[in-house]
């Protein structure tokens, strides 16, 4: 699912070069769940963003779902990004001027959905979410958590294959939190939907099967849940 191969991210500062990620190699395959843990500045959520298509290596070859991202314009980084990947914020990012139907169906507007098939698929998700019945809501009228399930129902709008997650659970307290992390955990193993998450918390981070740990733009260890001695220094594939 994911491919990346000697993959460094440059920011020429007036001080010098910054290297926000350093050599990287990483292989993630269909239908795993990984935790992305590392300090802040750690480099954790610019691999996000690489991954996505929001933005581009400085060197290395970045490759997702059998996409070269290095080879695209940025038209066809754009569909990428709205067709094969679904996008979830530790703010949630929802429209506060939208429905939470019309917040869920944003993609499938875009990518110009019938009508019938956009009520049915947001009809769907909602149920899939447990949020039947909000639909007419706004977001300012709901909780913190039921946002976060509208951000991840729209991020699956389209049925994506893969999930980027950012601290999805950054803003909730722990029970919305653990909730969330269930939702996930049960899109990923029902689903079969590779998920990506980004955080700082160790409790969300034990809801993955696997955690890569990133210092100073370099991936420092790579453990999957329950393999003892399973850890690879920066520069390995897993």
């Amino acid at each position: 699912m994911i491919l990346i191969q000697d993959v460094s991210k440059v920011y020429s500062l007036e001080s010098g070069d910054f290297y926000a990620l350093k050599n990287n190699n990483v292989h993630i395959k269909k239908g795993e769940f990984v935790a992305v843990m590392g300090p802040s500045g750690s480099g954790k959520s610019t691999l996000l963003q690489l991954i996505g298509g929001l933005d581009q290596p400085t060197s290395g070859n970045m490759t997702v779902d059998g996409i070269r991202l290095n080879n695209l314009t940025e038209k066809e980084r754009t569909l990428f990004r709205r067709t094969r990947v679904g996008f979830v914020f530790q703010n949630y990012q929802l429209l506060p001027m939208m429905t939470v139907a019309e917040n869920i169906a944003l993609s499938l507007s875009a990518n110009k959905a019938s009508k019938a098939d956009i009520h049915k698929r947001v009809q769907q998700l909602l149920k899939d979410v447990n949020l039947e019945g909000k639909e007419n809501q706004f977001p300012s009228q709901l909780s913190g958590g039921q946002q976060q399930r509208v951000a991840i129902a729209r991020a699956l709008a389209m049925k994506p294959k893969l999930i980027l997650a950012d601290e999805p659970t950054g803003n909730l307290d722990q029970k919305n939190g653990k909730d969330i992390l269930q939702l996930l955990s049960k899109l990923n193993k029902e689903e079969q939907i590779t998920i990506v998450m980004v955080t700082h918390d160790q409790q969300a981070a034990a809801a993955a099967e696997r955690m890569i740990v990133i210092r100073d733009g370099e991936i420092v260890k790579d453990r999957r849940k329950g393999v003892v001695g399973n850890e690879s220094m920066a520069g390995s594939l897993a």
